[in-house]
C-alpha cells in the first residue's frame, strides 16, 4: 500500500566529505529531497588540505588501491597510480560531485550547529543563523577531526604535537624525532621522519602484521580480492604463510612479535617502513613509560632523548551538533544497527563512523543506498514502521565477517566489507527496497 499523497520526506546530511557526497548521490538517484551542509568552504572533508583541522599531510596516499577504493558507479581514473595521492583523491571527489550534479544540494561554508528532535522532526540550526526542519538526519561529519591526546607520567620539555598538526618532513630536519602510534598515519609519518630527521624512532605498544602494498606485482587488496572466499581461519592461515614468505620474521628489524593473528587489527599497509627499518634510518621502540625532560623512558627499560614527539594516537568520534544521549556509545563509537541505522529512531542515521578492511567509499555508497531504501519504504509503506523497529531492536548481526578483532576502540564495529555488502543486500531483500514502491 503506497501513501502517494504525502510529500516526500526531507533529509539533512551533515558533512560534504566522501560520506556526505555518497548520501547526496544516492538520494538524488532515489528522487528523495536532500540538503547537505558543510562547515568548510569546499567539499572534500579531510582530503582538502585547506580545510581547517584536516588530518591530511603532504606525503599522504590512499592505503587501499584505486581499483578497490572508488565509488561503485564511479571508478577512479586509469591514469591514477595504484595508490593515489591526497591531491588526486580530492580531484576524484570533486569530479564525482560534478558528474552527479551534487553541488545543487550542497551548501558549503555553513555547518550545522545543533539538531534537536521535536515532535517527530529534526529542528536544525545552521551556522548562518537559519533554522530548518527535516524529517531525517544523516550524520556524515567524519571521524578524524578531534585528536585523541594521551597522557603520560612526567613532562617532556621538547616540542610535542599531534599528527593532525603534521604536514611536511621538513619539520623534522636536524631533530631527533619520536612518533608514538603505529596506525597507517603513524607509520607514514615515521617514514617521513626517517627521510629527514637526525634520528627517527616509532613507539609501538604491540607487534603488528605489516603488509606490503604490492603482492606478486598487484596491489595487496586486489590480490586478496581475486582469491576464493575462504572461512576466516583459513584466510588467516593462508595469507599469514604468504606474508611470512614475503617479508620474513619482522622481529629481526626490532618489531615485537604480534600478539594477535593476521586481520585481527586494521592492516598496516606500508612497504617503506620495512625499507627504513632494514637500513637503520628508523628504529622501533616499545610503549612509552614516562617522560623526563628530553628523555623518553620506554616500558622495556630503554630510553632515548628527543627534540620532537608526534602523537599519532588517533581521534575521538564526536557529533558536536547532536546531544550524546541520542546514541548509545561504546568505545567512543555510536552503536547503530549495521553502523547506519538508529535502533529506536528510524529517522536518525549515520555514514562513515566505522572502519573496515576494504574500500570505504564502496561502504559509504552502499550504506547511503540502504538508508534511502528505508526512507522510501517508511514513506510508501508507513504500516511497516513497527516491523522495522522490532527487527532492528533484536537483530544482532555481526558486521565483522566472523573475524575476531583486538578489543580496542578502533576495532569497535569493524567492518568486513564483503560480508557487510551481503548484509545490506539481504536487508534490502527482506524489506523489498530493491523493488519498486
Amino acid at each position: 500500500m503506497s501513501d502517494c499523497g504525502a510529500p516526500l520526506p526531507t533529509t539533512c546530511v551533515v558533512g560534504a566529505g566522501p560520506a556526505g557526497l555518497a548520501a547526496a548521490r544516492s538520494f538524488l538517484a532515489h528522487g528523495l529531497p536532500v540538503e547537505v551542509f558543510e562547515r568548510h568552504n569546499a567539499i572534500g572533508g579531510l582530503w582538502d588540505p585547506t580545510n581547517e583541522g584536516t588530518a591530511i599531510y603532504e606525503s599522504a596516499h590512499f592505503i587501499s588501491s584505486k581499483t578497490m577504493s572508488g565509488f561503485p558507479e564511479f571508478p577512479m581514473p586509469d591514469r591514477f597510480p595504484d595508490y593515489p595521492s591526497h591531491g588526486q583523491i580530492l580531484e576524484y571527489l570533486r569530479s564525482y560531485a560534478e558528474t552527479f550534479d551534487l553541488h545543487r544540494v550542497i551548501t558549503t561554508g555553513c555547518g550545522v550547529t545543533s539538531a534537536d528532535w521535536n515532535q517527530g522532526r529534526w529542528q536544525v540550526k545552521l551556522a548562518d543563523g537559519r533554522e530548518r526542519s527535516f524529517d531525517h538526519l544523516i550524520c556524515a561529519n567524519g571521524t578524524q577531526w578531534h585528536p585523541e591526546m594521551p597522557e603520560y607520567p612526567g613532562e617532556f620539555n621538547g616540542e610535542m604535537i599531534h599528527s593532525v598538526e603534521h604536514w611536511s618532513a621538513d619539520r623534522f630536519r636536524g631533530k631527533r624525532v619520536l612518533v608514538i602510534g603505529a596506525g597507517n598515519s603513524g607509520v607514514d609519518i615515521a617514514c617521513d621522519a626517517a627521510t629527514a630527521a637526525d634520528f627517527a624512532a616509532i613507539s609501538m605498544r604491540r607487534g603488528y602484521h605489516i603488509i606490503p602494498k604490492h603482492i606478486l606485482g598487484q596491489p595487496a587488496d586486489v590480490f586478496g580480492a581475486t582469491g576464493p572466499d575462504l572461512p576466516p581461519r583459513v584466510t588467516q592461515a593462508v595469507f599469514g604463510k604468504l606474508l611470512r614468505l614475503l617479508v620474513g620474521d619482522l622481529t629481526r628489524l626490532g618489531l615485537a612479535k604480534p600478539d594477535h593473528k593476521l586481520f585481527e587489527t586494521h592492516p598496516i599497509l606500508n612497504s617503506e617502513i620495512l625499507h627504513y627499518l632494514s637500513h637503520g634510518d628508523l628504529v622501533v621502540r616499545r610503549d612509552v613509560e614516562r617522560f623526563d625532560g628530553a628523555t623518553v623512558h620506554f616500558v622495556d627499560g630503554t630510553s632515548d632523548e628527543f627534540d620532537l614527539i608526534v602523537l599519532a594516537t588517533g581521534y575521538r568520534i564526536e557529533v558536536p551538533y547532536l546531544d550524546n544521549s541520542h546514541f548509545e556509545w561504546h568505545h567512543n563509537r555510536p552503536q547503530l544497527y549495521l553502523n547506519a541505522f538508529h535502533r529506536s529512531n528510524p529517522q536518525l542515521h549515520a555514514i562513515g563512523f566505522a572502519e573496515g578492511d576494504g574500500g570505504a567509499y564502496t561502504a559509504f555508497e552502499l550504506t547511503a543506498d540502504s538508508i534511502a531504501g528505508l526512507i522510501r519504504m517508511l514513506h510508501s509503506q508507513p504500516h511497516r514502521r513497527q516491523e522495522w523497529l522490532d527487527f532492528v531492536a533484536t537483530d544482532d548481526s555481526d558486521v565483522g565477517g566472523g573475524f575476531k578483532r583486538v578489543d580496542s576502540p578502533r576495532h569497535t564495529n569493524y567492518l568486513h566489507l564483503a560480508h557487510y555488502q551481503k548484509q545490506l543486500a539481504a536487508l534490502g531483500d527482506r524489506f523489498s527496497w530493491a523493488k519498486s514502491d
